[in-house]
């Protein structure tokens, strides 16, 4: 290994794709061959280092890596003394306890004496001490969801994404014991690179800022651009440029993009015309 500075990613599965793909986003270009465990960045002093997603925060606590990117609920878990620089906008969960639909149980109180199955221990013993609850934690790996059927537990704590499983299983949940995404962790200590962790960083705030709006172009007369303006601020103020008729002006500005749709009919509604949306791959704010 060289002492170039290391950035630890998942080395299989849908965190793993996500986390690659952000990080060709943001400039890195590097390939991983078949069964090896890191990858040279080209043109840039990084290594990246390919690991299981659980040991990611502890091997940028024990200074291993530099940064990596994992799930804020492994970091949570995990207890590594990791600083999070930033979230990345995917990965979206929440740690749920479970109980079944028919349970009596209805507050945390009332586990003192039950099995709870989970494979977040750390969080849940502490979530159990809270509440009193001398609970028999059945510690796992996965499949935590059929506990409940197979009469190992009578509750479960377990990350949800949709509440499909749940119902699939006939589950409710008592209540959520944290919301968790996919996050950037930096070493809190040390770190091989200073100047280049902060580049990367913000290579990747400029991906993720990208991810949540889009570029508005619209024609408006002059007119009615003050009522516009109003609609799109942007961050600073928009951009406007004067069309070869003085009567009227075109705009660009930035909007979130889940807001895109309401805001063309908005802008619509006070005259503005040739609206087009346009992707956003990155930026800097």
């Amino acid at each position: 290994m060289t002492e170039n500075l290391r950035i630890g990613i998942p080395s299989k599965g849908r965190l793993s794709e996500m986390a690659t793909e952000l990080l060709h986003q943001a400039g890195l270009q590097f390939r991983r061959q078949e069964r090896t465990l890191f990858a040279l960045v080209k043109h840039l002093p990084i290594d990246v280092i390919f690991l299981r997603t659980d040991d990611i925060p502890v091997l940028c606590s024990e200074g291993a890596i530099d940064l990596g990117i994992s799930g804020s609920d492994l970091v949570d878990e995990s207890g590594a003394d990791v600083a999070i620089r930033m979230p990345l906008g995917v990965g979206h969960c929440r740690l749920s306890l479970c109980v079944p639909e028919e349970s009596a149980i209805t507050k945390g109180e009332q586990l003192d004496g039950k099995r709870v199955a989970t494979s977040f221990p750390h969080v849940t013993r502490k979530y159990l001490a809270e509440h009193q609850a001398d609970a028999h934690l059945v510690e796992l790996s996965g499949s935590v969801e059929i506990m409940i059927s197979l009469g190992v537990a009578d509750a479960i704590v377990d990350l949800v994404e949709t509440g499909s499983t749940l119902a699939a299983n006939r589950l409710r949940v008592l209540t959520d014991l944290g919301h968790y995404e996919t996050v950037l962790i930096q070493n809190s200590r040390k770190c091989r690179d200073s100047e280049m962790a902060e580049r990367i960083a913000r290579r990747l705030e400029g991906v993720v800022i990208a991810r949540d709006y889009s570029l508005l172009e619209y024609n408006i007369a002059r007119d009615k651009l003050s009522l516009a303006e109003q609609i799109t601020p942007g961050f600073n103020s928009p951009t406007v440029s004067a069309l070869e008729s003085s009567e009227w002006c075109a705009v660009r500005v930035m909007v979130k993009r889940k807001d895109v749709i309401a805001t063309m009919e908005r802008l619509e509604s006070v005259g503005a015309s040739a609206i087009l949306e346009t992707a956003i791959n990155n930026c800097r704010l």
